[in-house]
């Protein structure tokens, strides 16, 4: 179990961070119906976990601030022996309290939520703070309600995704370990790939060696792509036949993440199906393109850069490497390069796989970052990146995840 200080150091900061006479109102979230009787599989709310460390349907959280006060609440459903045996096991109000960190007392039967609630939406005096970041209907509920009677409601998501920005490091060590778990099972499936082989196999052969190794709900949707389907960015409806299944002399693609401890891998791996064909195979020349983007791309990132400083120097490496392909002009613009460079280099990384920040914000030390330069040329039949995970650090960045695509790891079959 994770130590609770890591999510009441969370709350400490949050709370810091609140404005005076502010109540913020967080939710777990609900239980959402597959068909009329069967729910998909829940899923908690982001800012909710990184202040609780509960991953269970039907929780509010209430941080309140008065006059330098900080007061904290959970609400959870209390044990109840017979919807317990239609809807499973509820946890103990001890046990909520020692995963979050709280005093017991601070736990609370759910059924008295609607009655904090209404208090604090009653009282003009305190200004009521939501979560706009969140998937859920109910924060945007809370909004109308409050908004009706003229008062205004802030976000408190601007709170939570700077303090998300930065990683602990716990979170650094739970992506590694996602990392490593996604990297073993890549190495499992690797055993598998030869010519004829399905993506359906290659896929469920991901899924299960993730599973087994204690992760269950992915980062994303697994991403097997043979040959041609590699153009299609988020294939995640793995074939069986056709297009689906490995050739000779063609890749496969993997875009696959496993999640530790609520945080994410992103990771992305390149197969050569057969031997290099001869001197002039083209998988091969483009594999040398993807290794120079990788290298340029982590010994550019570091403190002050941006994503913007990243992919311009990504598009000129590759511009003039079409160039030299006789792809597009020797006097090519952005615009050119896109058309084989199709999307962007970088994205942060953390509780999800996409995670939180503004786009426009200079790197800190802290931030994760999955890097994944790649290059799609219709024209060859071929296209693919290569992904991997790395921490900002006050002078450079440091790899999560192994990095490795080396011949040996990639030329299989």
């Amino acid at each position: 179990m994770v130590n609770p200080s890591f999510y009441r150091h969370n709350r400490e900061l949050f709370a810091a961070a609140l404005p005076d006479r502010t109540a913020a109102l967080l939710f777990s979230g609900d239980n959402k119906h597959m068909s009329l009787d069967t729910d998909y599989r829940f899923f908690v709310d982001r800012n909710f976990f990184y202040l609780t460390g509960i991953e269970n349907p039907g929780f509010a959280l209430v941080i309140s601030k008065i006059n330098g006060e900080v007061s904290t609440f959970i609400y959870a459903p209390a044990r109840d022996s017979m919807k317990e045996r239609w809807s499973g096991k509820r946890m103990d109000f001890a046990d909520i309290a020692a995963i979050t960190g709280l005093d017991v007392s601070e736990v609370l039967d759910l059924e008295k939520y609607e009655e904090k609630e209404f208090e604090l939406l009653k009282n003009e005096d305190i200004n009521i703070c939501l979560d706009f970041s969140s998937v859920m209907e109910k924060p945007f509920d809370l909004k109308s309600q409050v908004e009706k009677g003229g008062r205004k409601v802030t976000d408190l998501s601007e709170i939570t995704t700077s303090l998300r920005l930065i990683k602990q490091p716990h979170e650094t060590e739970s992506i590694r370990e996602a990392a490593r778990i996604t990297e073993e099972a890549i190495d499992e499936m690797k055993k598998l790939i030869r010519p004829g082989v399905s993506e359906y196999e290659l896929y469920t052969k991901l899924e299960y060696e993730m599973a087994r190794r204690s992760s269950m709900n992915f980062a994303f949707e697994t991403i097997v792509s043979c040959g041609k389907n590699a153009f299609y960015l988020h294939h995640s409806e793995p074939e069986k036949d056709g297009d689906g299944i490995a050739m000779e002399g063609s890749i496969v693609q993997v875009d696959v993440g496993a999640r530790m401890n609520g945080y994410c891998a992103d990771i992305s791996r390149v197969f050569f199906v057969g031997q290099p064909q001869g001197t002039d195979d083209r998988r091969m020349r483009l594999l040398e393109l993807i290794r120079a983007l990788r290298k340029a791309a982590f010994d550019f990132i570091g403190p002050g850069k941006t994503f913007a400083g990243l992919n311009s120097q990504m598009y000129d490496i590759t511009g003039k490497w079409l160039a030299g392909q006789g792809l597009i002009p020797d006097n090519f613009e952005e615009g050119d390069v896109r058309r084989y460079y199709w999307h962007n280099t970088s994205h942060f990384l953390g509780l999800d796989v996409h995670d939180v920040g503004p786009r426009d914000k200079e790197f800190a030390a802290g931030n994760c970052l999955a890097v994944e330069p790649g290059v799609y040329i219709p024209e060859w039949g071929i296209g693919f990146r290569i992904e991997d995970d790395c921490l900002v650090t006050e002078d450079g960045c440091l790899l999560l995840s192994s990095g490795k695509d080396s011949p040996e790891g990639i030329i299989v079959g």
